[in-house]
């Protein structure tokens, strides 16, 4: 069954406070194997002109994910999530992510297609301060595939 058109548009409550750590870019940036001393150095950081450590660019997905997750629970929408391929994944950064920022998430449902019998579904996360500073949009588009012929 498609999925329902109506929810083009819709935006979800934002997440809790989601507090960087610094460990937490650490193990990241370790995991995605980027050796930046702006990742794990404070000292390398601070000359750099930050407060503290930065994330890597793709740190970024950990908090859309979590409010993405929304969306993928909405039981109206009529996802499968068994049926999901991660099709694609964008950033647009309006600043770094860094260690001891509190974060918080809103997910939008961008756009839904259906061709070829899969579903595609864009959704959008605007990732800000608690405080309201726009730090990241993150945008990822899920494949729905169909049923089996």
């Amino acid at each position: 069954m498609p999925l329902d058109q109506s929810f083009i548009g819709r935006e979800y409550p934002p997440t809790e406070p989601y507090e960087v750590g610094r460990e937490k870019i650490r193990e990241f940036a370790r995991a995605i194997k980027d050796d930046s001393p702006l990742h794990v150095d404070v000292d390398a950081a601070k000359a750099a002109g930050y407060p503290d450590v930065i994330a890597p660019p793709t740190f970024a997905v950990i908090l859309s994910m979590a409010a993405q997750d929304q969306i993928v629970g909405d039981e109206q929408l009529g996802l499968d999530y068994s049926r999901v391929v991660h099709g694609q994944q964008d950033f647009v950064h309006h600043r770094p992510i860094r260690a001891g920022d509190r974060l918080v998430t809103v997910a939008h449902v961008d756009d839904i297609k259906t061709r070829a019998g899969n579903d595609f579904l864009t959704v959008r996360a605007e990732i800000a301060t608690t405080d309201g500073e726009q730090v990241c949009t993150a945008t990822s588009m899920l494949v729905v595939r169909g049923p089996e012929a």
